[in-house]
């Protein structure tokens, strides 16, 4: 299917590695000019001259997003490089494990980490949306609706997060401006290996998590986000926008009798053929 992307301009907040460096790649194979904004400048730099060898464009901004400047400067430079902004992906963050015990100024790094620059980026970036009738994704996680403990500024960042795609979605509507996020749940990372390989048992934990996840169980790939990123922000998904969407192999939202194998997944509905 032709996404109809080609040429297209993506301003992609840490696009560097992960979720984000999907979400290029999958950009870029649809003929996107992106640039992107991360504060590493080794793999920013990497990734630029990986694509510019095969004439294809992943322009590096170099940039700390908690930096309100460095929001404002993307963009800016982005516009000079391309003339334009079609599509805003809001991307960049971490789960910082800040809980209650860590106090308010904590709590308020933790949202300029994870929630701030998004308003900030869209912000900036709004008078080039509305010129090209564009398009923002936000890139959220399932932690805003099951919580997870221990991590109030992520989980409070990214329902703000979710406040913010509909309300966005409202505002822009007039001006032909889709907004919509995308919500991943357990998504295969190097961040996710890395924290699973300082267990015990790795091997182990990483079944465990597999066996709650309802479709496969089987952690959800970097690339079927990425996919369902690109798919929203194309012109075929051109009447759809306010829309919350979670890739997550039913993670989130199934009925916690049929996340396990035991005998309780075959009690009432559950076990009606």
């Amino acid at each position: 299917m032709d996404l109809k992307l080609k040429d297209k301009v993506a301003l992609v907040t840490g696009g560097s590695k992960g979720i984000g460096l999907g979400i290029v790649r999958s950009l870029i194979t649809e003929g996107v000019k992106v640039a992107n904004v991360n504060r590493s400048e080794a793999e920013g730099i990497a990734l630029q001259n990986e694509y510019a060898a095969n004439g294809q464009e992943c322009f590096f901004i170099q940039g700390d997003l908690t930096d309100i400047d460095a929001c404002r400067n993307a963009v800016e430079q982005t516009q000079q490089r391309f003339g334009r902004i079609d599509l805003l992906i809001n991307n960049a963050g971490v789960n910082d494990g800040v809980g209650l015990e860590d106090g308010p100024d904590a709590f308020v790094q933790s949202l300029q980490k994870n929630l701030v620059h998004y308003y900030a980026m869209v912000h900036f970036a709004l008078d080039a949306l509305k010129v090209s009738r564009g398009c923002i994704i936000n890139i959220g996680s399932k932690v805003c609706e099951t919580g997870q403990g221990g991590t109030s500024g992520y989980a409070a960042s990214k329902g703000g997060i979710n406040g913010l795609t509909r309300e966005w979605a409202v505002d822009l509507a007039p001006h032909g401006v889709r907004v919509n996020a995308v919500l991943p749940a357990e998504t295969w990372t190097p961040l996710y290996e890395k924290c699973l390989a300082a267990m015990p048992n790795p091997e182990a934990a990483k079944a465990e998590i597999e066996r709650l996840v309802p479709l496969g169980h089987r952690f959800t790939t970097i690339e079927e986000l990425a996919d369902m990123v690109v798919f929203l922000a194309s012109p075929r998904s051109s009447h759809t926008t306010g829309q919350i969407i979670f890739v997550d192999g039913g993670y989130t939202h199934f009925d916690r009798k049929c996340t396990v194998t035991s005998d309780v997944s075959s009690f009432g509905a559950a076990g009606k053929s």
